[in-house]
């Protein structure tokens, strides 16, 4: 089966006709949900499976599910997280509360028919990070965010949930929301290898990863990373990522043209997949038109991302869940 180089969201809680003939044609590689998707636990699981059947196959289905501030399951149905940043520096195992939380944002996700997560995130907090990612990041040093990005993703993994290392090479020097504008990062080369694409280095064996939309003036001055072909030769050559790798969300106002020209661009930079995920038919329709099919690189790194889905073993999650606790207030 052919698939589009997309992955899509959709604009509410159910399913709609539209919706799902626009899918069975466009054929996206997978879709990505959000709070506006989510009610509870029995619609969530009729929602991803008509998801499913709208494009004939175990299409992967995504979401943010970090805990703290970026967290689409929230309560009464479902737990919630601190922020990573508070939970690594109040942990008394650190490691083994990382893998305990995600575990458990694993089983949450698995019991409604979500099989990745994007998480871990490998950027480093800078004394300039913005508000809007500082905590949800894991820490200061190359080896701390490292060693807890693979916790993150073990426990992930763990729980039958693929993961995402984000954001590729590195956001934390960032001084604006990406969302909202477009970041800027000077520093030198050769600080951007020892420090910023560092634990991206070491990390990039992972199946999947996503793009940061964030200019690195020493590489490319003008384009952000997403969209810009020699950062993407960089993250494939220099970072050694030969994962499959997509886009952050290409509505994001730090990305500039339309919405069809972004993803084109996003695309013809050589990342293998543009994320859009507001679900506005109308965008989704100029982004289906622009991207092309999976080449057959991309196809392959799916593939293999995918060969890792695994069905969870035994898991007491309320043991999981006072073990977490234990870790944060003893």
């Amino acid at each position: 089966m052919h698939h589009s180089a997309v992955i899509f969201g959709c604009a509410g809680p159910v399913l709609l006709p539209d919706e799902a003939a626009f899918f069975r044609a466009a054929q996206p590689w997978g879709f990505i949900l959000f709070g506006r998707n989510v009610e509870d636990p029995a619609q969530l699981r009729r929602l991803t499976a008509d998801l499913r059947a709208a494009v004939g196959w175990d299409a992967p289905i995504l979401i943010d599910q970090e805990g703290g501030r970026v967290q689409r399951l929230r309560p009464p149905h479902w737990r919630s997280f601190i922020p990573a940043l508070d939970q690594m520096e109040r942990a008394r195992d650190p490691l083994r509360a990382q893998w305990l939380r995600n575990r458990l944002i694993a089983d949450d996700l698995h019991r409604v028919g979500i099989d990745v997560n994007c998480a871990p995130l490998a950027d480093l907090v800078e004394a300039e990070t913005h508000s809007s990612l500082r905590g949800r990041l894991y820490g200061e040093t190359v080896d701390g965010v490292v060693t807890a990005a693979r916790a993150a993703a073990d426990g992930l993994l763990a729980g039958g949930v693929l993961p995402v290392l984000k954001h590729i090479p590195g956001y934390g020097r960032a001084t604006v929301d990406s969302h909202l504008e477009l970041p800027t990062v000077t520093q030198p080369l050769e600080e951007l290898l020892a420090r910023d694409f560092a634990p991206f280095m070491q990390l990039n064996d992972m199946a999947m990863g996503m793009t940061a939309h964030v200019v690195y003036t020493a590489i490319d001055p003008d384009l952000p990373a997403t969209v810009s072909p020699a950062m993407i030769a960089l993250i494939r050559q220099t970072i050694g990522f030969d994962g499959l790798l997509m886009s952050d969300d290409v509505s994001m106002n730090a990305l500039s043209g339309t919405i069809a020209e972004r993803a084109a661009a996003t695309v013809a930079a050589g990342v293998d997949l543009a994320l859009h995920c507001n679900g506005d038919m109308i965008e989704m329709q100029a982004v289906a038109a622009a991207v092309p099919q999976m080449t057959v690189a991309a196809t392959a790194r799916a593939t293999r991302a995918l060969g890792q889905r695994r069905p969870p073993g035994d898991f007491d999650a309320g043991a999981a869940w006072a073990d977490l606790q234990d870790q944060l207030n003893g």
